[in-house]
C-alpha cells in the first residue's frame, strides 16, 4: 500500500480510498463505520486529555464499558468485553497502577477479587460519558438531530439483534 494511501486511511479517508480503488462511487458501509469510529474517538481522546485523563486509551474500554457500579470480577469483564482473562488482567494492572481501579476482596468469595473504580476512575467514567454525549449533540447540531437519532436507533438495533462474533 502506498504511503499516501495509508496516510489517507489513517486520517479517516479509509472508506473513500477503498471505494476509489474498487472504482465505485459508493463507500462500503463497514469501512465507513470504522472511519466514523476513528473520527469520534480521536475527538473524544483529544477532549479527554484536556480533562486530565490523557493516559486513557481505547483498550481501557474493556474495563470502563463493562464494569458494574459496585465493581466486577475479572472473569465478568473478560466475558462482557470478549477479551481473554489474561488481556483484561493486564489492562486492569495498568489501570490500577494509574490509579483508576482497585482490587478488593469479593464479599461472597474470599478467594476472588472485585475490580472497582476509584474516585479517579469514577471521575474518568463520568467525564467520558459527558464527552460522548457532547460529541453526539454536536453531531446532531451539525448533521441534524433527527438524523443522528435515527443513526443511533439503527445502530442500537443492529447491536441488539446480531451477536458480536467472539474475538472481534
Amino acid at each position: 500500500m502506498a504511503e499516501s494511501t495509508y496516510g489517507q486511511i489513517a486520517s479517516g479517508d479509509g472508506a473513500r480510498v477503498i471505494a476509489a480503488a474498487a472504482g465505485v462511487d459508493r463507500q462500503p458501509l463497514a469501512p465507513l463505520l470504522a472511519d466514523a469510529k476513528v473520527i469520534a474517538f480521536a475527538e473524544f481522546h483529544r477532549r479527554l486529555e484536556g480533562e486530565g485523563h490523557g493516559e486513557i486509551r481505547d483498550v481501557h474500554g474493556c474495563v470502563f464499558r463493562f464494569i458494574d457500579s459496585e465493581g466486577s470480577r475479572l472473569t465478568t469483564l473478560a466475558e462482557r468485553s470478549g477479551f481473554t482473562k489474561q488481556a483484561v488482567g493486564e489492562i486492569v494492572d495498568e489501570l490500577e497502577r494509574m490509579g483508576y481501579v482497585e482490587r478488593v476482596p469479593d464479599p461472597s468469595d474470599g478467594r476472588a477479587k472485585i475490580i472497582r473504580l476509584t474516585a479517579l476512575g469514577i471521575d474518568a467514567y463520568e467525564t467520558a460519558t459527558r464527552l460522548f454525549d457532547e460529541i453526539e449533540a454536536e453531531w446532531g447540531e451539525r448533521f441534524g438531530a433527527e438524523r443522528i437519532a435515527v443513526l443511533r436507533e439503527v445502530l442500537e438495533q443492529i447491536v441488539d439483534e446480531i451477536a458480536i462474533p467472539s474475538g472481534a
